[in-house]
């Protein structure tokens, strides 16, 4: 991820963006690191499962300022469709990388982890509260029941803690560990014709392991996005 925390208002060359959705990514701005480019394919994403009646819970892990879960829930309330959204994050910052986790942009990532290290295996790199992110949840007046967060490493919370049934699963938890924790459990429970998308295939080397040996021998076809983003549909 790239640390962006105050950006201008968005006026994005995408002739088929409304003005809601505009208006949308303007609300999120400072609380989504994300590009236009992703947030837009997160929005045909929600607009895809809801016109063709592809069931299932919205999952988003790694979710900072959770941004990306206000549009997605601005969004179905516009259609006045109500999915479970499940929110997972440590919501203390960044997990302690492995040597996998490294980039051509940023090099590798432990050295980041130790320049902004607070605890044993966390930081304030990307740090968030889970107070702030509820409280930007409970914002859109989306129904609190159906939103859910879950916090801690998904390593240790996906143990206990996942959907029966995901329709858009979204992963930007940038390490390898967490991220094939994630495909390994969650993946699974994406239905058919689900939309999976992948937040840093490009950027950090191991998410890319991890999504590579995990989709080795599995049918889906992975579309680029922007330079790190990934999106598929499970068939």
């Amino acid at each position: 991820m790239i640390n962006l925390f105050k950006k201008k208002n968005i006026t994005p060359d995408i002739p088929e963006l409304s003005s809601f959705e505009q208006n949308l990514m303007n609300k999120i701005k400072n609380m989504s690191m994300t590009s236009i480019e992703r947030q837009f394919s997160l929005i045909k994403s929600v607009q895809y499962i809801v016109n063709n009646n592809i069931y299932g819970d919205i999952v988003e892990c790694g979710v900072w300022r959770g941004g990306n879960m206000v549009l997605v829930a601005e969004l179905l309330k516009k259609f006045k469709v109500f999915r479970k959204l499940w929110l997972y994050d440590t919501f203390e910052g960044m997990t302690k990388p492995s040597k996998f986790d490294k980039s051509k942009r940023s090099g590798a990532a432990i050295k980041k982890f130790y320049d902004n290290k607070i605890g044993k295996n966390s930081s304030d790199w990307c740090f968030a509260s889970i107070d702030e992110v509820k409280k930007n949840l409970y914002k859109t007046r989306y129904p609190s029941e159906k939103i859910k967060f879950i916090k801690g490493p998904v390593e240790e919370t996906l143990k206990k803690n996942k959907p029966q049934k995901i329709s858009i699963l979204r992963l930007d938890t940038d390490w390898y560990s967490s991220t094939k924790k994630e495909l390994e459990i969650l993946y699974p429970k994406l239905v058919k014709n689900g939309v999976i998308i992948i937040d840093d295939y490009g950027h950090w080397q191991g998410c890319r392991k991890a999504c590579d040996e995990y989709f080795r021998n599995k049918k889906i076809l992975f579309h680029r996005i922007d330079y790190t983003c990934r999106v598929g549909i499970k068939i």
